[in-house]
């Protein structure tokens, strides 16, 4: 909620659960947008509630956790993730250790696959059938990216629909865009994005997430002939990003979505596209921008709500976000900066302390959206185990 005061007496008291702003002897209630209060004098605006993604995060995972000990204690065993990894890239490495141990936190029994580099995508996909027929797994997930001579979609492809927690299955994404129809079994949760940028004579440089797809890999981005050497990898370069987990940061922030302008600025496959199916089923009006939209300036600045999923940094001017605009920045994007011992540092697409001051809620990169990951895949993955049950 975004709110301009007046400034009474050296002091004001605004409450954003109540709606109710409290400014000395008066006082004025906000509905859905800016509220304003006036004594005569200049005004004070409130700056944006920042959505604490690790926050909203630790409360699923505290949720999920509760459940899987129902769980656990009907059915005598636990929800079992299967986790496919191939080769041995550190960076993946370290988002499976992060998720297994997500897993073991929550009570989700995690089951491991490590496979080597120049494993057949025959034999990986044998491992996959054999995951499908076992009962005590009840979700699959493929780390990505995989070799250049394997076909991930071919491999995803084969997980079987109830056990598809990542939510790729194209049943599962067909259920998503079509209404009438079943619900898809699980919502997008982790689409694999990896550095959606890369340094070029000092520039950041969007890449298309479009052409990018089949999750690119980040040593491709090293061996080009234009390209610096990128910073070391880490957990925040190639973190999933959440077209579930940007729903759920609004509906925990209270954020409003019935009835409201929603611009989606990305159109693939991992993000953008489930991402504004989901608003439209909640009844937003939603405008999906791309690289040939014309005047993007002025579609975000007649937007309710922003979720940005482009991979450039500073994409979003702060002065083209309307008054009050709950803003979901999906972008990570890593810029110079010599006063950080990295000699860089991570921000989103939209320039953010400019957009803190005029919207009413704002995601941080880091911090935001990112944390989401894991915890909606522990969801998903508890979800799939009562699926199970029947």
């Amino acid at each position: 909620m975004n709110a301009e005061l007046m400034f009474v007496s050296g002091m004001f008291l605004a409450s954003r659960n109540s709606g109710l702003l409290r400014l000395g002897g008066c006082s004025a209630r906000v509905s859905g947008g800016v509220g304003r209060a006036w004594t005569g004098r200049s005004r004070v605006r409130m700056a944006a509630e920042v959505i604490d993604g690790r926050l909203i995060a630790g409360q699923v995972r505290e949720e999920v956790s509760v459940e899987v000990a129902e769980y656990t204690k009907q059915t005598g065993k636990a929800p079992g993730l299967a986790v496919v990894i191939v080769g041995t890239r550190k960076d993946s490495q370290t988002y499976v250790r992060n998720k297994r141990r997500a897993c073991d936190k929550v009570g989700i029994a995690s089951f491991l696959f490590e496979l080597p580099e120049d494993v057949s995508q025959g034999e990986l996909v044998k491992v996959v059938d054999d995951l499908n027929n076992r009962n005590d797994v009840h979700g699959i997930l493929i780390q990505l990216p995989l070799p250049e001579h394997i076909q991930p979609e071919e491999v995803l492809d084969t997980i079987r629909l109830e056990k598809d927690v990542d939510g790729f299955h194209p049943l599962n994404i067909g259920r998503l865009c079509m209404n009438g129809r079943e619900k898809p079994l699980f919502i997008p949760c982790t689409p694999k994005v990896n550095l959606p940028n890369h340094y070029m004579n000092g520039d950041v440089l969007a890449v298309d997430y479009n052409r990018y797809d089949r999750m690119f890999d980040r040593s491709k981005l090293q061996s080009n002939r234009f390209a610096k050497q990128l910073p070391p990898a880490r957990p925040d370069f190639g973190s999933h990003v959440p077209p579930q987990g940007c729903i759920e940061l609004l509906d925990r922030s209270n954020v409003p979505i019935e009835g409201k302008n929603a611009v989606v600025l990305g159109r693939s496959n991992i993000v953008g596209m489930p991402v504004s199916m989901l608003l439209m089923q909640r009844n937003a009006t939603v405008t999906v921008c791309h690289r040939f939209t014309d005047d993007l300036e002025n579609k975000v600045r007649n937007a309710d709500i922003v979720v940005s999923a482009v991979g450039r940094a500073g994409l979003v001017k702060g002065d083209w976000v309307k008054p009050g605009a709950a803003l979901i920045d999906v972008g990570i994007n890593a810029v110079d900066d010599p006063s950080d011992k990295r000699g860089y540092r991570l921000v989103g697409d939209i320039e953010y302390e400019a957009a803190k001051e005029r919207s009413g809620w704002i995601t941080p990169v880091p911090g935001g959206v990112g944390p989401m990951t894991i915890a909606m895949l522990l969801r998903n993955t508890l979800e799939a185990a009562k699926l199970a049950m029947g």
